[in-house]
């Protein structure tokens, strides 16, 4: 579930669906995302955003399988990988980022999935931040979908991805953004039995012990202005 198990190979895996876990496979939709989405290069809302949305997702329907049938795991892949895509890489306005990914959705959903058009576009919605939905009111496939979206911060690369990605995007500077992650990881919550057992509260506590150490080691090291 990091950074290294996609230079493993999971995404390739995951696309052929090599383990027989859902309904078909995403080739078609790996290909519509390297070619078609406009945002694969942003600093934050990019490739490697949306493939770790998608691997993180598939980790939980193989948690959930028992619950989820193989299509309605399609249906939250799918959503995965068109969450974010044309994100505009800008702060605010997330509305307006939801419907550049369904304009997208719509332009590329495959025949075979266009009677599941509505369900894989209400899961995408669900991903409009600030939420319009509390979790604990969503179906699990919603809740799949928004944990992981979070995960994203868990990452071995978040220092890079997270912080200065957002930064990047926000216009802001990037120990702004640093000191941001205090807040917020102290409201971070996970609400399927794979993202309390991927990321207990443990691991959230510690994740946000690595962010105080490293405000205090670069205060520390500031230039004098």
């Amino acid at each position: 579930m990091t950074a290294t198990d996609l230079v493993r190979g999971n995404l390739p895996q995951i696309i052929r669906n090599a383990d027989g876990l859902y309904k078909g496979d995403l080739r078609h939709y790996l290909s519509v995302l390297f070619h078609k989405a406009q945002n694969v290069r942003h600093p934050y809302h990019n490739w490697r955003h949306m493939t770790h949305v998608l691997v993180m997702a598939y980790f939980a329907c193989q948690h959930h399988q028992k619950k989820l049938t193989p299509l309605q795991m399609r249906k939250i892949l799918i959503a995965a990988i068109f969450h974010d895509f044309d994100h505009s890489g800008m702060m605010g306005q997330d509305d307006l980022n939801i419907q550049r990914a369904l304009r997208a959705l719509d332009a590329h959903l495959l025949e075979e999935d266009r009677p599941y058009r509505h369900d894989i576009a209400m899961l995408i919605e669900t991903t409009e931040y600030p939420y319009k939905a509390s979790s604990e009111d969503l179906p699990l496939s919603a809740q799949i979908l928004r944990d992981a979206d979070m995960a994203q911060v868990f990452s071995m690369a978040w220092m890079q991805q997270v912080i200065f990605g957002f930064a990047s995007e926000w216009r802001k500077e990037p120990i702004d953004v640093l000191r941001q992650q205090i807040p917020f990881l102290g409201a971070v919550s996970f609400h399927t039995s794979w993202g309390q057992t991927a990321y207990p509260a443990s691991a959230v506590q510690q994740k946000l012990q690595e962010v105080t150490e490293l405000l205090e080691l670069l205060d520390l090291a500031a230039p004098a202005t």
